[in-house]
């Protein structure tokens, strides 16, 4: 019996010690979610139809942020009325009131890419910064048919050079990805981009997780099954968990001295889930990678860390949904930022 019980205290142990490494103490900041809201207000010539359009007077939602001179940048999603795309702009001096940008800064237009962008547009946009100081955006483009995970450079966050589809070769152009989460540092504020041996790792997918590397963020590759030619799945739905049904990434993922630490969305599947939560909940959890074969799990969490449990969570365009997409440290603390019920945004801080 003193075995038995000495066993059970030493798996609490290595359980309890396995999890440090998760970031914790989130609460979310209920006196002020949702922080950010459509406006029937906004108007924008939209260049591929030559109309006035409400850019967002559906839906925002989605967020990724960044520090930039002291004061949070938000690009978030935002939804027209006909379910078109485009990416906003909102700057605040405390990350919780936001000015918006007047005009979507990144959004579908008459050039190479339209094609890949029309009509769907624009979506979930994941921001870090580069070794020589300007940025890189992974968003994902729908034609409607199609969601592609594509890329786009800025110094300034109002021009952007979009170089369209990440995985451009015959096997993988019109294959469906999105989500794209690369490997960073944390350097003060800032989120930058970070090469493990020689390559930046990008995480990415919405069923299963998969990983793309890259030598200069332009040119990308997907990591293969050698035996059967298809992509490497590094991270994959549990049946009876709170991630049954997907996974798909938050915010970047962040290198830290215990490994790869990846923020993840999640849904819950329709039957053998957590039953505590809805079918197709949307809810987050945090995974370890191991810091120099980004491919290998080293710990996982074994619920999720935050949950639709508030009104504008549980009730909107798409119901039950908690969507991670933005992480800043900010004035000492965390800031997280995600899309509720895929209609508004709101802020959980640690």
């Amino acid at each position: 019996m003193k075995r038995i019980f000495g066993w059970v205290l030493l798996c609490i142990s290595l359980s309890t010690s396995a999890q440090n490494w998760q970031m914790s103490g989130f609460k979310k900041a209920d006196s002020f979610n949702p922080i950010l809201k459509p406006s029937l207000e906004a108007r924008f010539l939209d260049p591929v139809t030559g109309k006035i359009v409400g850019w967002e007077n559906k839906n925002v939602l989605n967020p990724t942020a960044l520090v930039l001179n002291g004061l949070v940048h938000l690009l978030y999603r935002a939804q027209d009325s006909v379910g078109t795309s485009r990416i906003g702009l909102a700057i605040s001096e405390d990350g919780i009131h936001f000015k918006k940008n007047p005009e979507p800064i990144l959004f579908p237009t008459n050039d190479a890419f339209r094609t890949f962008e029309w009509p769907g547009g624009i979506e979930d946009p994941r921001i870090v910064e580069t070794s020589d100081n300007g940025y890189f955006l992974t968003y994902t483009s729908y034609d409607g048919k199609v969601a592609r995970l594509c890329g786009a450079f800025s110094k300034d966050l109002k021009s952007w050079e979009k170089i369209g589809p990440l995985f451009t070769s015959e096997k993988y152009l019109n294959t469906w990805s999105k989500s794209g989460a690369l490997v960073s540092v944390q350097n003060g504020s800032k989120m930058v981009a970070k090469k493990i041996d020689g390559l930046y790792y990008m995480y990415f997918g919405d069923t299963d997780l998969f990983l793309a590397t890259s030598k200069d963020l332009r040119h990308w590759d997907i990591l293969e099954n050698a035996e059967t030619g298809v992509r490497l799945s590094v991270l994959k739905p549990r049946a009876g968990y709170f991630d049954s049904r997907l996974v798909e990434p938050g915010p970047y993922a962040l290198l830290r001295k215990e490994g790869i630490l990846l923020i993840y969305n999640s849904s819950n599947a329709a039957n053998f889930n957590e039953a505590r939560f809805p079918k197709f909940t949307y809810a987050a959890g945090q995974v370890l990678f191991d810091a120099r074969l980004p491919y290998k799990v080293l710990s996982r969490t074994v619920a999720p860390f935050i949950w639709p449990d508030k009104p504008y969570e549980k009730i909107g365009e798409v119901n039950e949904v908690c969507f991670v997409e933005g992480l800043v440290p900010f004035k000492g603390k965390w800031f997280l930022y995600y899309g509720t019920a895929d209609s508004k945004i709101a802020v959980s801080i640690k």
